[in-house]
């Protein structure tokens, strides 16, 4: 599980760049994180599952560039 998390980190960057940001104008996400930081007040089942599915290729991006950094080999001379 862990090695398909840092192999497919391209992957995740299309699907944040495409699913992530839907619909484009303004970024569907953004708009969310900004509800749910103003207190989350009249948010339903829906607008968190929503919330879920624009945020899951954004989360899983971070999670790959997070194990990819912390693998890193350090160079010998």
């Amino acid at each position: 599980m862990k090695e398909a998390l840092k192999t497919n980190w391209k992957f995740f960057a299309i699907a944040s760049l495409t699913l992530g940001l839907a619909p484009f104008t303004p970024p569907h996400i953004w708009g969310k994180l900004q509800w749910i930081m103003g207190g989350a007040e009249g948010m339903q089942a829906m607008d968190w599952f929503d919330f879920l599915m624009h945020g899951a290729p954004w989360f899983l991006l971070i999670i790959s560039g997070v194990l990819n950094l912390l693998d890193r080999k350090p160079k010998t001379a």
